[in-house]
């Protein structure tokens, strides 16, 4: 930290003490929820729904103790650091929002989560979306009930997107989609309709798991992923957990696509990134904590799309390629990079889908949250919703539910976040455009495969500041102007262009 505790008054460090076992129980129950995504066996639910929910139980009550609330208000007499200032306002902001919140919500929220996930995961098997409707009924009128205790002045919707997105307005993120809604729809629409033909088969075949596993290790090793402080496993829907002291990769194999896997990997060694930049000294305090959802989202969209679909990334990578599936040793790295950059007419699963129809699968199931929180649309209704919009916005129906509303996992622990996808992909852009400016040929590192340089930059400007700024002071002190649209559209507008020699 800045200042040594023993240099300053006992009320913050008493409170810095308090976070930082309150960040403890929570890590401990991330571990427990990757060990149910990875490893658990399907029995062991009731008791990890019990152990998750005493878990959130037990750091509400400490959050919420009347011994937080006092030394808040001792601290707000002091004179303090821009860091311990930081510390305290985000604290503050934790405790007025958890002490709105009846600790048997926050237990009965967290149970219902799990017991809802191997419910998503049997109807998405079996496509039968009643199997997880009741569950999902369930958690939209519990998270109602956390929203209304929170502010009941506020649309209950404005306060989900709060918890993992405080400080940059909803508001202005649909302004954002608006921007993207006339951008990218007659860009996708010129791609389908005008672009020349690419080599989106160069990479077809069935593929082993296994050897996909050993090619995502090659790119993990490439990009130097820390071994010591992570592992890489399997699970039903991507994702990464942990600290900067333990962040751990996952993905899922495909029999017939190995970029996707290749990419999901990619994209969460980026949340990996953010993780393991997080300065060790601030473990267990904001300063030591990412920003939020959406800037994380930065890190693993800037990884996946501005280092892993670029063509530098595809002449460095695909000798690994071809020596792993030596069946594409006369694949060219331009034909490469078309096959991992192709826009597709049909795809019907948002992780897979490339980055143009990726933010209408986002401002899809953002509408139809929104509809859902709002009493608007009954949950029996969903499925039809799903495939009206989808049917709307890139003018393909899913044939099941599986593959259309089930895809996800994300609504089984809560509602709102889907928005920060794509403000993660639009602040990657902005942020690549100041890395241009401000790194010498970035390009010519990543085909040189020297990413220290450019992880580097995004540790000092992005992760070690953890939440040291609000969201958008983050965003203006990295890039010098706040969040923007303008860098990612002009991005995809020359990047597609030049790949499909649009006119």
């Amino acid at each position: 930290m800045a200042t040594a505790e023993s240099e300053l008054d006992s009320p913050y460090a008493e409170l810095l003490d308090r976070r930082k076992r309150i960040s403890n129980v929570q890590n401990a129950g991330m571990v427990l929820y990757w060990d149910q995504q990875t490893k658990m066996p399907e029995g062991g639910t009731p008791a990890r729904a019990k152990q998750l929910g005493a878990l959130q139980s037990i750091g509400h009550e400490l959050l919420t103790d009347e011994r937080t609330g006092e030394l808040l208000e001792a601290l707000e007499a002091e004179e303090l650091d821009d860091e311990q200032a930081a510390v305290v306002r985000e604290v503050r902001r934790e405790y007025d929002r958890a002490v709105a919140i009846p600790n048997d919500l926050v237990e009965r929220i967290s149970e219902t989560s799990s017991e809802s996930q191997p419910a998503w995961r049997e109807a998405k098997a079996e496509d039968e979306f009643e199997t997880f409707a009741p569950y999902l009924d369930r958690l939209r009128d519990l998270h109602i009930e956390l929203a209304e205790h929170v502010d009941p002045e506020e649309d209950p919707y404005v306060v989900m997107f709060e918890e993992s997105e405080p400080y940059l307005p909803l508001s202005r993120v649909e302004e954002i989609f608006d921007e993207l809604r006339e951008g990218l729809i007659p860009l996708i629409e010129d791609v389908h309709e005008n672009g020349a033909d690419i080599a989106d088969d160069a990479f077809a075949g069935t593929f082993d798991p296994e050897d996909q596993e050993v090619l995502c290790r090659d790119a993990l090793d490439l990009l130097n992923y820390d071994w010591d402080r992570g592992r890489f496993d399997t699970a039903p829907h991507p994702f990464m957990s942990g600290t900067q002291f333990d962040a751990r990769v996952t993905t899922r194999y495909h029999d017939h696509d190995f970029v996707d896997p290749l990419t999901a990997t990619i994209h969460e060694f980026g949340h990996a990134t953010y993780q393991l930049g997080l300065r060790d000294d601030a473990y267990g305090t904001p300063l030591g904590e990412p920003r939020s959802s959406g800037i994380h989202e930065s890190q693993s969209r800037f990884w996946e799309n501005h280092v892993g679909r670029t063509k530098e990334f595809w002449e460095l990578f695909l000798p690994t390629v071809t020596e792993r599936f030596p069946e594409f040793e006369d694949v060219t790295a331009e034909e490469a990079y078309e096959a991992a950059n192709q826009v597709f007419t049909d795809n019907m699963i948002r992780v897979e889908a490339d980055e143009l129809t990726y933010h209408m699968h986002i401002i899809l199931r953002s509408e139809i949250e929104q509809e859902f929180v709002a009493g608007d649309l009954d949950v029996d209704d969903i499925p039809a919703r799903w495939n009206e919009l989808m049917e709307e916005y890139l003018g393909i129906v899913p044939e099941t539910d599986s593959e259309g509303c089930l895809q996800d996992i994300h609504w089984t622990s809560g509602f709102a976040s889907f928005q920060n996808y794509t403000v993660g992909s639009v602040l990657a852009a902005q942020l690549w455009a100041t890395i241009e400016e401000e790194i010498e040929d970035p390009e010519k590192l990543i085909r040189e495969g020297n990413f220290t340089p450019i992880r580097e930059w995004l540790t000092e400007n992005i992760h070690e500041q953890g939440q040291k700024y609000t969201t958008d002071e983050l965003i203006e002190e990295a890039t010098g102007e706040p969040l923007t649209a303008e860098y990612f559209l002009d991005y995809v507008t020359e990047k597609y262009g030049d790949i499909y020699e649009l006119d």
